[in-house]
């Protein structure tokens, strides 16, 4: 697995990258399955326990479960 994480988003239009460390929660609600909510859980546990050293580490944010990430994954493999 990278060191940087990434999301792979594929839309009609487009496909890009995210980095999950870095990202913001406006970059973070494009992500299927994170809203608003899970976007600013996700950057609030960032900032208090660091960087996530794997896609495995976001089940510990409130929210974000086995088929969010999952899906990550997946596109993570593509």
């Amino acid at each position: 697995m990278k060191k940087s994480i990434l999301l792979l988003l594929a839309s009609v239009i487009s496909v890009f990258a995210l980095d999950i460390n870095t990202a913001t929660k406006a970059e973070l609600v494009k992500v299927k399955g994170i809203g608003a909510k899970k976007a600013e859980r996700i950057i609030a546990y960032r900032k208090e326990h660091g960087k996530f050293a794997s896609v495995d580490e976001l089940k510990k944010v409130k929210g974000i479960g086995n088929k969010i990430v999952a899906m990550i994954k997946a596109e993570d493999e593509k």
